[in-house]
């Protein structure tokens, strides 16, 4: 399984982005996916989770409200929708998947893998 983000760029604050994680080997189907960044000199941390069902979603206090993640299964494609972005949402973005076939449908994730490249966000005072 190799995940692929894409969609980072620069904007300035208050502005948009939309990320997208795919994967061109594998149907993403099965997994929990997790978008996760990391800006320089500090840890990676989590932003949002999706379940394989779509059902169950969760984010990080300093992005809810503002960014939203969703999943095309048909298209093999999650997305991370960010607006009113701000200076401290710079870092590369990296999506990760958890779970497969035997776990629950409703599943957000708590051991991801399977890292992309990453992309980078940076947010403009």
């Amino acid at each position: 399984l190799q995940l692929v983000e894409s969609g980072g760029g620069l904007v300035q604050s208050g502005g948009s982005l939309k990320l997208s994680c795919t994967a061109s080997d594998v149907k993403l189907d099965y997994y929990a996916i997790g978008w996760f960044r990391q800006a320089p000199g500090k840890e990676r941390e989590g932003v949002a989770c999706i379940s394989r069902n779509s059902v169950r979603t969760n984010y990080t206090d300093s992005v809810r409200g503002r960014f939203t993640i969703s999943r095309d299964n048909a298209k093999n494609t999650i997305t991370l929708q960010m607006k009113t972005l701000k200076p401290d949402d710079t870092a590369v973005y990296y999506c990760g998947a958890d779970g497969g076939p035997y776990y629950a449908e409703d599943y957000c994730g708590s051991d991801f893998g399977n890292w992309g490249q990453g992309t980078q966000v940076t947010v403009a005072a």
